[in-house]
């Protein structure tokens, strides 16, 4: 089963943040996606641009609005994710609290929907 791994940004992290502590993430962020590529647990991962780069279109209504800026105003934000493979929601959430752990953050955990085909 997949699971989706939200990374948890916040203004102060970014604002608290420096060089030195920010290349020591990615260095952990980094043995860390390739402990879950050697595992069989890797299906994708990224991080997010700044919530300020946002595009928000909204096509409802048949003409689509076009807004700069973020779906939501809010201290926190989507930071980046993972996509991850686990044989169930223990596993999922292990990978998750170690994902927390090397990249410094909070983070969200949830499984994709399965469809019936």
């Amino acid at each position: 089963m997949q699971y989706l791994i939200s990374v948890i940004d916040d203004e102060q992290t970014i604002v608290a943040g420096n060089d030195s502590a920010v290349q020591a993430e990615m260095s952990a962020v980094d043995a860390f996606n390739d402990r879950l590529k050697a595992q069989g647990h890797w299906v994708f991962a990224e991080g997010l641009a700044a919530p300020n780069t946002a595009t928000v279109i909204d096509n409802r209504g048949g003409a689509s609005v076009i807004t700069d800026g973020p779906f939501l105003e809010s201290k926190e934000f989507l930071g980046g994710l993972w996509i991850i493979e686990a044989p169930d929601l223990d596993m999922a959430i292990k990978l998750a609290a170690e994902g927390s752990r090397v990249c410094n953050r909070k983070v969200e955990v949830r499984p994709f929907h399965v469809s019936e085909k």
